[in-house]
């Protein structure tokens, strides 16, 4: 199979989606997308605005004379063909063009270059052996290693009494900015809490799945909270309480 790189798995990626593609090259994308977590990202991002298009866009019937205009029984002159396409192409391609643009801007949270960025940080510290820079179960212990790390003081609870163990923590770097990141167990799980300061105000949380992984996130005292974890989602949403509780 030959390796694709990033800017022709890119190029090829629509047609991938549309089903266009022969099935050596179908397969040579989809190899690539497993290992890459930029193309990965695109993808998710053109296939969810795809099936925006078709969810949320009106479709109206047109009426029997604009049809029998478009589409006559006998096959119109050449002229009117070419005058319908030259009036009716740039209409449709500016419409098009809006509903895009309009369906970016309400795209759910779930595009949101952070909550990408962190499933891909999740996915990277289960591969290695760099879930964590100090390993500990001690606050104590987790809390001041970030000191002189960071620009900010994150918040460190264990919640072991609850079945939440604290496992360690480690730098990460999300959104062009160094950030904390906490990780805890459950049963055979493991969750990752990201932690970033931002000037924004105060957002509810919000639950989404983003390519497998179910995230919840939030905004509180101007520090942005992040969860990553493939643990059943009312079990994640259940932690998340806990952590806005001792936040």
């Amino acid at each position: 199979m030959n390796e694709l790189d990033c800017t022709v798995c890119q190029t090829l990626m629509h047609g991938y989606l549309d089903k266009e593609l022969d099935p050596a090259t179908a397969a040579d994308v989809a190899g690539h997308l497993d290992g890459c977590a930029e193309c990965a990202r695109l993808h998710d991002q053109a296939r969810l605005l795809m099936i925006g298009v078709k969810q949320r866009a009106p479709y109206y019937a047109a009426p029997a004379s604009l049809t029998a205009s478009v589409f006559p029984a006998e096959a119109p002159a050449p002229r009117a063909v070419e005058r319908w396409r030259k009036w009716f192409a740039p209409v449709f391609s500016a419409t098009a063009m809006a509903l895009a643009v309009v369906l970016f801007v309400v795209t759910p949270a779930s595009e949101q270059p952070l909550m990408d960025e962190a499933v891909s940080s999740h996915v990277r510290s289960l591969m290695g052996e760099h879930l964590n820079d100090v390993v500990s179960s001690d606050r104590h212990t987790v809390k001041p290693w970030f000191t002189g790390k960071l620009d900010f003081s994150p918040p460190v609870f264990d919640y072991t009494a609850q079945g939440f163990p604290l496992l360690g923590g480690r730098l990460d770097y999300l959104q062009h900015q160094t950030t904390a990141a906490l990780s805890y167990g459950r049963a055979k799980h493991i969750i990752n809490v990201f932690i970033l300061p931002t000037p924004e105000a105060d957002k509810p949380r919000q639950s989404q799945s983003i390519r497998g992984f179910n995230v919840v996130s939030w905004q509180e005292n101007h520090m942005r909270f992040v969860l990553v974890s493939d643990l059943e989602k009312s079990e994640l949403e259940a932690f998340s309480q806990l952590l806005k509780n001792g936040a």
